[in-house]
């Protein structure tokens, strides 16, 4: 891959050149640590680091040109150098162009939402697979190419990386893109570019107001994927709607597509006929405009069958049939850290849960409950450095589901994590009740509820799911609420 300096210099409007104008580009990066010979290195000015002081680090790297805001002193020979009033937006511009416009040449599945975008995801990926198509998935969890994966860092990688994956795609021979959106790349424009097909709203609840400021303003944001789904020249486009979400009201008018719902009562496109939740699976029988869909799943909840009905709609929408859908989904196991079963030799239920909003820990202490005995532990905190308004909400979603409470640290990053621990318990306050417990310490936390809990009870333990590691003031350390488990019982 590689383009002159002039031809991406043109598709800038208010524009500066200078330098070389002859170069030729073979990369584009903002990371300086990723500049390679030919790169054009595009610098950023963020909230704590600005990139025009790596400038001169990315030319001894081998940047053949930079994209700047500002003219630097002392450029060297041999460098081209475009200088505009804003590089973040010249950079949405000219780096779908230099990648060709891979999110055209796809078909590209869009899935956004509070909760649940990873699941639905992964099983949309899962049965166009089975269906013999090429296919990507970017998301929470991991970026896969067909068959290979490699962990992911952001549920929706920045405009350079997120392109540079897509040509990746095609040049694999990708017919498809599965990817989860979030509402901070929708805001912030890492999917320009893109054409998408297909979007999907699994739900929107309380989540990245320290962001977004307002639900409205959160709503918003998820919506811009639905307002864009008619730009382009791609055919057979759609948008699917959990209708039971209030959300969905409101966004399906600012849609010029095809509409589908998905929901409880049957006037929806896609409806539950009957669903028998169980500790390990569920039966259920869905109806859909392709006929009626009988599966055995090994993934449980009230939560997943939306979940499924989300990723059945998109489907049916590509024209897979019905019995390829059948097929994957009794097969499908489910997704690290969503609901996930941990057998470590202990006589009771232990489940690692990703749920991090009050809907998300909701949905599954409901769940939980259902396969409940005796008592039902739940071991979470909140993330530091972010919405804080949802604490105490989650406290007392915590009080109202569960038997005995265990307040640990999630991500504490920047924040005093007793700080934290005081905000979920204000939701505890005057509680006599009920045994509730706080530990600092997560590992400690959990060691605990594992100490304590008896035959018939579960643990949920919930916050981190797939994540190994935890993000402190100065550092971040390798952490694994599975293994803590694991490890527990290895050592009795």
């Amino acid at each position: 891959m590689e383009k002159h300096f002039n031809e991406l210099a043109e598709l800038l409007v208010n524009k500066k050149i200078y330098g070389d104008e002859n170069v030729v580009v073979t990369d584009i990066t903002a990371d300086s640590r990723k500049v390679v010979n030919g790169s054009l290195f595009i610098a950023l000015r963020g909230t704590t680091v600005d990139g025009h002081t790596y400038v001169g680090k990315a030319i001894q790297s081998g940047a053949t040109a930079i994209l700047v805001d500002t003219l630097p002193d002392d450029l060297p020979n041999g460098i081209g150098v475009i200088v505009v009033p804003d590089t973040r937006e010249a950079m949405e511009i000219i780096t779908p162009y230099f990648f060709d416009y891979p999110g055209k040449k796809l078909r590209m599945i869009g899935v956004t939402g509070t909760n649940g975008k990873t699941t639905t995801t992964n099983i949309i990926y899962n049965v166009l697979r089975e269906a013999g198509y090429g296919v990507g998935l970017i998301g929470t969890i991991n970026i896969v190419i067909n068959d290979t994966v490699e962990t992911s860092h952001n549920t929706t990688p920045d405009v350079v990386d997120l392109q540079k994956t897509l040509y990746h795609m095609v040049q694999a021979g990708c017919d498809y893109c599965v990817m989860e959106v979030s509402s901070h790349a929708l805001v912030l424009k890492r999917v320009a570019g893109i054409e998408f097909d297909c979007g999907v709203l699994t739900n929107i609840t309380q989540d990245h107001l320290d962001f977004h400021k307002t639900m409205e303003a959160y709503r918003d944001a998820k919506s811009l994927l639905f307002e864009h789904l008619a730009d382009g020249k791609k055919s057979n486009k759609a948008a699917i709607f959990n209708a039971d979400d209030e959300s969905s009201k409101v966004i399906e008018k600012r849609t010029k597509v095809n509409i589908l719902t998905y929901g409880k009562e049957k006037n929806n496109d896609i409806y539950p006929i009957c669903v028998n939740i169980e500790a390990k699976g569920m039966n259920l029988e869905l109806a859909t405009p392709g006929g009626n869909i009988r599966i055995h799943t090994h993934i449980t909840g009230l939560f997943n069958v939306y979940n499924l009905m989300g990723a059945v709609a998109v489907l049916l929408v590509e024209g897979v049939s019905v019995s390829v859908i059948e097929k994957v989904l009794n097969e499908f196991k489910g997704v690290q850290g969503r609901f996930q079963l941990v057998e470590a030799g202990q006589n009771f239920t232990v489940i690692v849960d990703y749920g991090h909003t009050p809907d998300g820990l909701e949905n599954v202490l409901r769940t939980a409950r259902k396969i409940t005995e005796k008592n039902l532990w739940v071991v979470f905190g909140c993330g530091g450095d972010r919405d804080n308004t949802k604490r105490p909400i989650m406290g007392k979603i915590a009080l109202e589901l569960a038997d005995k409470i265990v307040v640990t640290s999630d991500n504490p990053r920047s924040e005093n994590p007793e700080t934290i621990l005081d905000q979920i318990c204000v939701a505890f306050q005057d509680v006599k009740e009920k045994e509730i417990y706080r530990f600092v310490d997560r590992k400690e936390a959990i060691c605990f509820a594992m100490g304590k809990a008896e035959s018939g009870d579960v643990v949920l333990i919930a916050g981190k799911g797939h994540e190994n590691y935890q993000i402190l003031k100065d550092k971040t350390i390798h952490f694994d609420d599975c293994e803590v488990v694991k490890e527990y019982w290895s050592k009795k």
